[in-house]
């Protein structure tokens, strides 16, 4: 059975840094791309970065230079650093788990964790 769980949200002020973990249960994260999304309220959930298999990574164009993927095979855990936070990054932030193994790419999948709030407000 397939878990994902998120951690480290929380309440910071714009320029303030977080990182968010997801460690998975069931599925190898480090043969199986994830990504990260959120959904801020009234909005569609939207990806906000994935990391393939074999490391290739993505970050949507307002991410891209704040926000920064590792992983850690041991512990089969992905992370997602961000920094200097705004406000427009205020979401519930869920890690996802491509079912595929091996694929040079991360396309969605079914496994979702249960999110971890992020709020940025002065």
């Amino acid at each position: 059975q397939v878990q994902l769980l998120e951690s480290g949200g929380g309440w910071v002020q714009p320029g303030e840094s977080l990182r968010l973990s997801c460690a998975a249960s069931g599925i190898s994260l480090s043969t199986n791309g994830m990504g990260w999304w959120r959904q801020a309220p009234g909005k569609q959930r939207e990806l906000v970065a994935s990391v393939a298999p074999g490391g290739s990574m993505h970050f949507t164009d307002p991410e891209r230079g704040r926000f920064a993927i590792s992983r850690d095979n041991a512990k089969n855990t992905v992370y997602l650093q961000m920094n200097n936070l705004k406000p427009e990054d205020t979401a519930v932030y869920y890690c996802n788990v491509d079912p595929i193994p091996f694929r040079s790419w991360y396309a969605q999948g079914d496994y979702w964790g249960q999110g971890t709030q992020v709020t940025v407000s002065s």
